[in-house]
């Protein structure tokens, strides 16, 4: 077990969280990522070898960032819809641009990318949550990734920096 990799109990679904990797999957998302039994890229990937790498580890849902716009990957969604169990989780690149009530559309989880900036917060019975930026640093912010372990109805999240200032 790497050092990032967190223990669930049996039953419990680890989710992991990555995005904005912009072309560049560094070796410590991958460690980070290892052991999820699922992936969730929150856009602006960069390329397709991103997609490929991420999906040996565990199934893999992803959304189009606003900087995906080349041939490969202009077939990926622009908002996902994914349930594990009795939680649902919403994926799409830019939280400004979210077109639904999560709340009354039932969704527990929104996860977002875009603002390069890691974030978790709930309102009104949602966690929002932003793992950050996994690629190449922007300003002066973190180069993190995050996860959700969810056991039936409860959600618990983390977001872990990845590579220090």
């Amino acid at each position: 077990m790497s050092g990032h990799e967190a223990r669930t109990a049996p039953g419990a679904v680890r989710v992991g969280l990555i995005s904005d990797t912009h072309g560049l999957l560094r070796p410590e998302a991958l460690d980070f990522l290892a052991g999820c039994d699922h992936i969730v890229h929150g856009g602006d990937i960069g390329n397709p070898g991103i997609l490929e790498r991420l999906a040996e580890l565990a199934p893999l849902t992803v959304v189009r960032g606003n900087n995906d716009r080349e041939d490969w990957a202009r077939g990926l969604p622009a908002t996902a819809l994914l349930h594990f169990g009795p939680v649902s989780l919403y994926a799409i690149h830019d939280l400004k641009e979210i077109d639904v009530d999560p709340a009354a559309a039932g969704v527990r989880v929104v996860v977002s990318g875009h603002s390069h900036r890691p974030a978790c917060s709930e309102r009104a019975g949602v966690l929002y949550i932003n793992p950050g930026s996994a690629g190449r640093r922007r300003f002066s912010l973190p180069i993190s990734c995050g996860e959700l372990v969810i056991e039936g109805e409860t959600v618990r999240s983390r977001i872990v920096t990845l590579v220090a200032s």
